[in-house]
């Protein structure tokens, strides 16, 4: 198996000529014969000046360098697409897939025989995964590590969870304008990734029990020099992982995404890490079976005490032990055969680390926070494929709820109505929002989070039963069930309701009913007609995008980028 520089000669007809060309302008960059001799280790640069998360970047690559140097490697960074969630038109999940695929063919094309990913900011982790499991060069995942929190007025605060409570305060008069600015300067006060359990932490947590990152690494805060150690172990790390070709596909195995989905569970972690995980493991020919999903549920409690299903930070949880003390609390539940980047087992990996010690964040099985997963997977009329509640995030007494609907088309019609005195909408109503999902959207947006109206918003109304097709952020709460499949924009049920239908909610049986004759249901979908075209649809990525992208429950991945042989079923 060829090498270093000679892996991946560009085609020029003469393998020699290809070799004494690449090496005549490598050293160009100052290189050494010596050093153009050494297992090469590619380092993926996300860094953007868009992205905030990501502002540690600069500081992790050197880190890594010196690590891959003192490995004897050679450190090659190379840029790839950078998302962040606020700058992102429409969506980072609408360019997700395109990051995966850039990191997959820039790995694949670029010589080296291992790589650095480094993630942070939501969809960044589940592209690299994703890009890195089709390409199958030795990896190793580093993330950029959850901000610190903030203070404002003496009370604690952390992006983004508090973002969203504070402004449901303002839309509802609590807060006025000049505090809500103030406040907002205090929400994001260090580099690094959400503060709370929102996609980033759940999906870093979710990587080190796959068993891509070296233990302990999902919790440490961006702006700790623990941070920069991680990433200098990460470097060394991944000489070996080059020498002994420890590819993806030998640690992210049914019983790894099998781990991964009980510490999704075990979090209360973000929805959205239901759909990263599907489609990474698709990019490895192994089903998620949303199914076997929630019996896992039912059977594996939530134990980490964080916001937004909890009290604490994850600064907290790295207090406490973070991932290791998750999954020594798991232990029972866990496979710890499963192999791991550090070339150990899972369970020599939580042998091997420091021993627990009191604290109040992460509770024992026995005594949890809330009795099962923090997801729950629905099906019913309304929701024939699938659609999930974040049952831990949700109010208690709406768990069981009927309520009349009131429907909105689309994100424009919800912009537009939410917050007029003429919408007739009561406390005890079910909001439902359609034409948000994977094509419909386009680009299935973080809007499920349906706020409040206002009117009833300034009433003290606090949640209410909402549905969509749509995502919702990890730092969300309420009870709103998302993913609903199949989408409306492909003729799914949700299309048929009717503002003044109504809806029958039970967490508990995991049904979600359209309470509507299956003869009046035929009669609408009969006169169905499938929503214009998206602008700019006919061309580019866009059209890429609505021509191949899957439903929620396949993960939201092209159809051409998944393993076309089965290779099994998680969870196993």
């Amino acid at each position: 198996m060829k090498k270093g520089m000679r892996k991946g000669l560009t085609s020029y007809g003469d393998e020699r000529f290809s070799l004494f060309l690449r090496k005549a302008f490598i050293k160009a960059m100052g290189y050494s014969d010596d050093a153009l001799e050494r297992p090469i280790i590619g380092i993926t640069d996300t860094f953007s000046a868009y992205n905030a998360c990501h502002r540690n970047v600069p500081e992790l690559i050197a880190a890594i360098k010196r690590g891959v140097m003192l490995a004897g490697g050679l450190p090659v960074e190379f840029p790839t697409i950078s998302l962040h969630e606020s700058f992102a038109h429409p969506t980072s999940m609408f360019l997700r897939n395109l990051m995966a695929m850039d990191a997959e063919e820039m790995i694949r094309a670029q010589p080296m025989d291992a790589v650095v990913l480094i993630g942070g900011c939501d969809k960044t982790v589940p592209a690299l995964l994703m890009g890195a499991a089709s390409a199958n060069v030795p990896a190793i995942l580093l993330v950029t590590g959850p901000m610190l929190t903030g203070s404002h007025r003496g009370e604690r605060l952390g992006a983004c969870t508090d973002c969203r409570r504070l402004w449901g305060m303002h839309r509802a008069g609590e807060i006025s304008e000049q505090e809500i600015e103030q406040a907002g300067a205090k929400l994001a006060p260090t580099a690094g990734t959400c503060g709370i359990m929102g996609t980033a932490s759940t999906m870093a947590l979710m990587a080190e029990a796959l068993g891509m990152m070296l233990s302990g690494g999902s919790t440490v805060p961006a702006v700790h020099a623990d941070r920069l150690r991680h990433a200098e172990a990460s470097g060394t790390r991944a000489v070996a992982l080059a020498a002994e070709n420890l590819t993806p596909e030998k640690i992210m195995t049914p019983a790894a995404f099998t781990n991964a989905l009980r510490v999704l569970l075990a979090i209360g972690g973000s929805t959205n890490g239901l759909i990263h995980i599907t489609a990474i493991a698709g990019r490895l020919g192994i089903d998620v079976d949303l199914q076997e999903f929630d019996r896992l549920a039912r059977e594996t409690p939530m134990i980490v005490d964080l916001k937004p299903s909890g009290r604490y930070y994850m600064e907290d949880l790295h207090k406490a032990g973070g991932s290791i003390a998750v999954m020594r609390s798991l232990s029972s539940l866990l496979d710890h055969s499963c192999l791991t980047v550090s070339g150990r087992s899972l369970g020599d990996n939580l042998q091997a680390m420091e021993s627990d010690w009191k604290q109040d964040v992460v509770r024992p099985l026995d005594k949890p926070l809330y009795p099962q997963g923090g997801i729950a997977v629905l099906h019913g009329n309304l929701a024939p494929a699938s659609a999930i509640i974040k049952q831990s995030a949700a109010s208690p007494a709406l768990s069981q709820h009927e309520g009349r609907v009131v429907v909105f088309e689309s994100l424009e019609d919800l912009a537009q109505r939410i917050d007029r005195d003429d919408l007739d909408v009561r406390a005890e109503d079910v909001l439902v929002l359609r034409n948000a999902g994977p094509k419909g959207a386009p680009g299935m947006p973080e809007s499920g989070y349906i706020p409040i109206p206002r009117k009833l918003a300034r009433q003290g109304v606090k949640d209410m039963v909402r549905i969509s097709d749509a995502r919702m952020s990890g730092t969300a709460f309420g009870t709103i069930v998302l993913h609903v499949c199949p989408e409306a924009a492909v003729g799914g049920p949700l299309a048929l309701v009717r503002s003044g239908d109504r809806i029958r909610l039970d967490v508990d049986k995991r049904t979600l009913e359209l309470l509507v004759s299956e003869e009046e249901l035929q009669r609408r979908r009969a006169a169905w007609k499938p929503p214009a075209a998206h602008t700019g649809s006919d061309r580019g990525y866009l059209k890429l995008f609505i021509d191949h992208v899957q439903q929620a429950d396949k993960g939201c991945d092209f159809d051409f980028l998944r393993q076309e042989q089965s290779s099994g079923r998680a969870p196993v």
